[in-house]
């Protein structure tokens, strides 16, 4: 039985706007809104399997890890405060085996299509089953918590985010050029804790400032209690980077450049 092979066939796949990993919410808790389309493959018999699903409002999703190229026995999960942890006793997706478990808003089913929320997945990933969230069998609020620090389970104490006028000025301006959500995955990336994290990609500089990397911009910020704030964006690219020149038009570094020229960019 230790050999033993196991195969397994995707029902469909899940359409989403995150593309890489490093803009997935963590879990489906932290992806409020952020929304998909389960794509079940045609020819199956599928559309049967699907009949009486629409009454739940949440459904358990089973998937491939796909992205993952090996599994690691320790892992640095995002809430660990006192170094890595076992993988099995943590959501990490660097599994033995790299199925992973969501629980999504169910918001409407057509044919087969299920458009659902709260999505915490990369577009594309491989779907393998698909169940009804029972409320009173699924749910208990009152389990312990292991190596999460005591109230952790629940992180209910959401931080403010909140823009200086140059952020906003700034963000304005990328947003006018650039199909990124970039204010979004701000706040939603620092609504859930501005404490420096290598999965947040927050680090804390020399001079004690605090920045959040998102793609190849840089977002200065500051904390007071419960509020963030933040204080401007600036491109990731160094002036080296940036006077190399951009080949292509949809080179990244075309933006950063008109970015810089228009005099948005100042070193933090």
């Amino acid at each position: 039985m230790t050999d033993q092979t196991l195969t397994l066939h995707p029902i469909g796949q899940i359409r989403t706007s995150f593309a890489n990993k490093v803009e997935a919410p963590r879990q489906p808790a932290a992806a409020t809104g952020a929304s998909g389309i389960i794509e079940l493959f045609a020819g199956r018999n599928l559309e049967h399997a699907l009949e009486d699903l629409a009454g739940w409002e949440r459904i358990w999703v089973i998937f491939w890890f796909d992205r993952n190229t090996g599994w690691r026995p320790k892992v640095l999960p995002p809430r660990s405060t006192d170094g890595r942890k076992g993988v099995l006793s943590t959501r990490s997706p660097h599994r033995p085996n790299p199925l992973g478990l969501s629980v999504l808003r169910l918001a409407r089913i057509e044919g087969l299509l299920l458009h659902v929320l709260d999505v915490d997945l990369l577009d594309g990933t491989p779907i393998l089953d698909i169940k009804p969230y029972v409320p009173y069998t699924d749910a208990f609020p009152d389990s312990g918590s292991g190596w999460l620090a005591p109230g952790a389970a629940d992180p209910g104490r959401h931080f403010n985010v909140g823009f200086s006028e140059e952020a906003d000025s700034q963000l304005a301006w990328i947003a006018g050029r650039s199909p990124l959500p970039l204010r979004e995955r701000i706040v939603n990336t620092l609504k859930l804790g501005p404490q420096p994290h290598p999965y947040r990609r927050i680090k804390r500089g020399r001079d004690g400032g605090l920045t959040l990397a998102v793609q190849d911009w840089r977002i200065d910020f500051s904390v007071d209690d419960l509020q963030v704030n933040v204080l401007r964006i600036r491109s990731g690219y160094n002036a080296t980077q940036l006077a190399s020149g951009a080949g292509e038009p949809d080179d990244p570094r075309v933006l950063h450049q008109a970015f810089v020229a228009a005099g948005l960019h100042r070193d933090g």
